[in-house]
């Protein structure tokens, strides 16, 4: 069974203004995150991962109960921390994106 991967709206306007191969990268991984939703790095959690792309790092949720995942941030390297922190202290409001 495929996965179904979803996007915050705040990933959707900042994919929009991405570089064309960074896109093309992401849509890559969509298609992974599809056929396997453990991909990438775990982040302190099972639930919560990380894939590289060059010096910056695709943030994903993964929700096994709904067979979902969601796209959450992209950034640098050097934002890392503050990204991390922003998804952990949302995480329900994300919770909710994918329950409805």
């Amino acid at each position: 069974m495929l996965n179904k991967v979803l996007e915050t709206e705040t990933f959707s306007h900042l994919f929009n203004t991405l570089e064309r191969e960074e896109k093309e990268w992401i849509k890559k991984i969509i298609g992974q995150l599809q056929e396997d939703s453990n991909v990438g790095k775990p982040l302190r959690f099972k639930w919560f991962r990380e894939k590289k792309f060059g010096g910056k790092r695709l943030y994903y949720l993964i929700y096994e109960k709904s067979g979902t995942v969601l796209l959450v941030a992209f950034g640098a390297k050097k934002e890392q921390q503050k990204i991390i922190s922003h998804i952990l202290q949302n995480k329900e409001r994300y919770k909710k994106i994918v329950e409805n």
